[in-house]
């Protein structure tokens, strides 16, 4: 299965150094929150909208389930009529099989 990440593409380039992604959300640790946020394929957009507004550069951060070392759990959030993958862990590179680069909120 396939889940998303929204990333500031300077924490992107950190973690690519330092061999695993840690950040949950906008200015939170994994450390902070406890788990990573994760959205399906069609809840990103609105996550981006709602959530990181027009913080550019932006990279959208696809990943495989199966490749990740961490559980991941579908679990509902506030103001949410859906649940939401949340990944227990630090996403192992390995398991972003995909690293778009993003534009502006409105387009992709």
């Amino acid at each position: 299965m396939r889940i998303y990440h929204l990333a500031l593409e300077t924490e992107w380039e950190a973690a690519r150094q330092a061999g695993e992604y840690r950040v949950s959300t906008l200015d939170r640790t994994l450390e902070e929150v406890g788990f990573i946020h994760c959205s399906h394929e069609d809840q990103w957009k609105q996550v981006r909208r709602d959530v990181y507004g027009g913080r550019r550069p932006m990279v959208l951060l696809v990943i495989d389930t199966d490749r990740l070392t961490a559980p991941v759990r579908d679990e509902l959030v506030p103001g949410s009529d859906r649940p939401f993958p949340h990944v227990y862990g630090p996403l192992v590179l390995d398991a972003i099989v995909e690293v778009r680069r993003l534009g502006h909120p409105g387009g992709q």
